[in-house]
Protein backbone atom coordinates (compact mmCIF):
# COMPACT_ATOMS: atom_id res chain seq x y z
CA UNK A 1 0.00 0.00 0.00
CA UNK A 2 2.99 2.41 0.83
CA UNK A 3 3.06 6.15 1.66
CA UNK A 4 0.62 8.48 0.45
CA UNK A 5 3.13 11.27 1.12
CA UNK A 6 1.46 13.98 -0.79
CA UNK A 7 0.88 17.23 1.39
CA UNK A 8 -1.96 18.54 -0.20
CA UNK A 9 -3.85 20.50 2.52
CA UNK A 10 -7.79 22.48 1.20
CA UNK A 11 -9.29 24.23 3.10
CA UNK A 12 -11.95 27.49 2.74
CA UNK A 13 -12.37 28.75 5.91
CA UNK A 14 -10.77 32.19 5.07
CA UNK A 15 -9.38 34.19 8.30
CA UNK A 16 -8.94 31.20 10.38
CA UNK A 17 -5.46 30.45 11.46
CA UNK A 18 -4.61 26.76 12.80
CA UNK A 19 -7.10 24.58 14.43
CA UNK A 20 -8.56 26.61 17.12
CA UNK A 21 -9.84 24.69 19.38
CA UNK A 22 -11.59 27.68 21.60
CA UNK A 23 -12.51 30.11 18.89
CA UNK A 24 -14.14 33.43 20.04
CA UNK A 25 -17.37 35.07 18.63
CA UNK A 26 -15.53 37.19 15.73
CA UNK A 27 -14.72 33.34 14.48
CA UNK A 28 -17.52 31.92 15.61
CA UNK A 29 -19.70 34.64 13.54
CA UNK A 30 -17.10 34.71 10.47
CA UNK A 31 -17.75 30.76 10.19
CA UNK A 32 -21.63 31.00 10.20
CA UNK A 33 -21.58 33.55 7.83
CA UNK A 34 -19.53 31.74 5.26
CA UNK A 35 -21.49 28.96 5.53
CA UNK A 36 -24.86 31.18 5.35
CA UNK A 37 -22.98 32.42 2.13
CA UNK A 38 -21.79 28.97 1.01
CA UNK A 39 -26.11 28.16 0.98
CA UNK A 40 -26.81 31.35 -0.84
CA UNK A 41 -24.59 30.51 -4.12
CA UNK A 42 -26.21 26.29 -3.88
CA UNK A 43 -22.26 25.11 -2.45
CA UNK A 44 -21.67 21.71 -0.97
CA UNK A 45 -20.95 21.51 2.84
CA UNK A 46 -18.21 19.53 2.65
CA UNK A 47 -16.19 22.63 1.05
CA UNK A 48 -15.24 23.40 4.06
CA UNK A 49 -13.57 20.12 5.19
CA UNK A 50 -9.44 20.07 5.57
CA UNK A 51 -8.62 17.66 2.79
CA UNK A 52 -5.05 15.55 2.67
CA UNK A 53 -3.74 13.76 0.33
CA UNK A 54 -4.15 12.56 -2.93
CA UNK A 55 -7.10 14.30 -5.16
CA UNK A 56 -7.97 11.69 -7.36
CA UNK A 57 -10.02 8.67 -6.73
CA UNK A 58 -7.05 5.89 -6.75
CA UNK A 59 -4.68 7.29 -3.79
CA UNK A 60 -5.33 8.03 -0.30
CA UNK A 61 -6.74 10.77 0.95
CA UNK A 62 -9.22 12.06 3.67
CA UNK A 63 -10.05 15.45 5.43
CA UNK A 64 -10.56 16.49 8.94
CA UNK A 65 -13.14 18.76 10.13
CA UNK A 66 -12.12 21.46 13.14
CA UNK A 67 -14.72 23.13 15.27
CA UNK A 68 -14.76 26.11 12.91
CA UNK A 69 -15.42 24.04 10.46
CA UNK A 70 -17.75 22.06 11.66
CA UNK A 71 -19.78 25.15 12.29
CA UNK A 72 -19.39 26.23 8.36
CA UNK A 73 -20.90 22.80 7.57
CA UNK A 74 -23.73 23.20 9.76
CA UNK A 75 -24.54 26.42 9.07
CA UNK A 76 -24.52 25.28 5.22
CA UNK A 77 -26.85 22.63 5.56
CA UNK A 78 -29.04 24.64 7.34
CA UNK A 79 -28.79 27.20 4.92
CA UNK A 80 -29.90 25.38 2.16
CA UNK A 81 -32.91 24.52 3.80
CA UNK A 82 -33.67 27.98 4.74
CA UNK A 83 -33.16 28.12 8.24
CA UNK A 84 -30.24 29.30 10.66
CA UNK A 85 -28.84 27.33 13.31
CA UNK A 86 -30.07 27.36 16.60
CA UNK A 87 -27.97 28.68 19.57
CA UNK A 88 -28.17 24.92 21.22
CA UNK A 89 -26.27 23.47 17.74
CA UNK A 90 -23.77 25.99 17.84
CA UNK A 91 -23.02 25.61 21.70
CA UNK A 92 -22.46 21.74 20.71
CA UNK A 93 -20.57 22.03 18.34
CA UNK A 94 -18.18 24.33 20.12
CA UNK A 95 -18.37 22.26 23.44
CA UNK A 96 -16.98 18.95 21.40
CA UNK A 97 -14.16 17.56 22.37
CA UNK A 98 -12.57 15.87 19.52
CA UNK A 99 -11.64 16.28 15.73
CA UNK A 100 -13.15 13.85 13.57
CA UNK A 101 -10.48 12.74 11.00
CA UNK A 102 -11.53 10.46 7.77
CA UNK A 103 -9.14 8.95 5.61
CA UNK A 104 -9.99 6.77 2.37
CA UNK A 105 -7.38 3.42 2.10
CA UNK A 106 -6.96 1.01 -0.73
CA UNK A 107 -6.44 -2.67 -1.08
CA UNK A 108 -6.65 -5.75 -2.38
CA UNK A 109 -9.68 -7.87 -0.31
CA UNK A 110 -13.13 -6.62 0.90
CA UNK A 111 -12.51 -6.77 4.56
CA UNK A 112 -8.64 -5.67 4.36
CA UNK A 113 -9.54 -2.49 6.16
CA UNK A 114 -11.06 -4.18 9.40
CA UNK A 115 -8.81 -3.74 12.15
CA UNK A 116 -7.04 -0.58 11.16
CA UNK A 117 -5.72 1.98 13.64
CA UNK A 118 -4.88 6.03 12.80
CA UNK A 119 -2.92 7.94 14.72
CA UNK A 120 -1.33 11.49 14.79
CA UNK A 121 2.16 11.84 15.08
CA UNK A 122 4.08 15.17 16.22
CA UNK A 123 7.58 15.92 16.62
CA UNK A 124 7.80 11.68 17.86
CA UNK A 125 5.16 12.43 20.06
CA UNK A 126 1.88 9.75 19.56
CA UNK A 127 -1.30 10.53 19.88
CA UNK A 128 -3.64 7.89 20.04
CA UNK A 129 -7.46 8.38 18.55
CA UNK A 130 -10.58 8.35 21.36
CA UNK A 131 -12.11 6.70 18.91
CA UNK A 132 -11.42 4.50 15.28
CA UNK A 133 -14.14 3.13 12.85
CA UNK A 134 -13.23 1.28 10.13
CA UNK A 135 -14.90 0.09 6.25
CA UNK A 136 -15.95 -3.89 7.57
CA UNK A 137 -16.82 -4.57 4.02
CA UNK A 138 -14.92 -1.94 1.34
CA UNK A 139 -16.36 -0.90 -1.67
CA UNK A 140 -14.85 -1.67 -4.95
CA UNK A 141 -12.72 1.05 -6.59
CA UNK A 142 -12.57 2.93 -9.47
CA UNK A 143 -9.91 0.86 -10.58
CA UNK A 144 -11.99 -2.34 -10.29
CA UNK A 145 -11.20 -5.47 -11.05
CA UNK A 146 -7.69 -4.35 -11.80
CA UNK A 147 -5.55 -2.89 -8.51
CA UNK A 148 -6.22 -1.35 -5.99
CA UNK A 149 -9.86 -3.22 -6.42
CA UNK A 150 -11.27 -1.78 -3.10
CA UNK A 151 -11.31 1.48 -1.45
CA UNK A 152 -12.71 1.76 2.84
CA UNK A 153 -13.02 4.50 5.09
CA UNK A 154 -10.76 4.72 8.67
CA UNK A 155 -12.39 7.37 10.73
CA UNK A 156 -10.98 8.72 14.32
CA UNK A 157 -11.98 11.32 16.85
CA UNK A 158 -9.03 12.85 18.43
CA UNK A 159 -9.36 15.11 21.75
CA UNK A 160 -8.21 18.76 21.05
CA UNK A 161 -6.34 18.33 24.60
CA UNK A 162 -4.23 15.73 23.54
CA UNK A 163 -3.06 17.39 20.11
CA UNK A 164 -0.88 20.29 19.53
CA UNK A 165 -3.17 22.29 17.37
CA UNK A 166 -0.30 24.16 15.35
CA UNK A 167 2.09 21.57 14.80
CA UNK A 168 3.39 19.72 12.03
CA UNK A 169 2.03 16.72 12.37
CA UNK A 170 1.69 13.14 10.30
CA UNK A 171 -1.54 11.34 9.99
CA UNK A 172 -0.81 7.54 9.79
CA UNK A 173 -3.30 4.61 8.92
CA UNK A 174 -1.95 0.89 10.12
CA UNK A 175 -4.53 -1.36 8.29
CA UNK A 176 -4.46 -4.61 9.72
CA UNK A 177 -2.82 -6.85 7.21
CA UNK A 178 0.45 -4.41 7.48
CA UNK A 179 1.86 -1.39 5.75
CA UNK A 180 0.92 2.29 6.63
CA UNK A 181 -0.82 5.10 4.86
CA UNK A 182 0.83 8.55 6.24
CA UNK A 183 -0.43 12.24 5.22
CA UNK A 184 1.90 15.21 6.58
CA UNK A 185 -0.23 17.84 7.31
CA UNK A 186 0.68 21.55 9.15
CA UNK A 187 -1.95 22.08 11.45
CA UNK A 188 -0.74 25.46 11.43
CA UNK A 189 -2.12 25.90 8.06
CA UNK A 190 -5.52 24.14 8.77
CA UNK A 191 -8.10 26.72 8.01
Amino acid sequence: MGAAGACLVIGTAAGASAIETQPSQEQIQAALARGAEAAKHHSSPDTFYTRFGAADDLHPSGFLITKLGALSVMATHMGLRGVEPAEADIAQTLDGKTMLVSATIFGNVPNFAVDSYMVLDQGGKTIKPVTVRFDGQANRSAAWPEPPRFKAKVVASFAYGDFDPVAQTTITIFPANGGEVTFPIDFARVQ
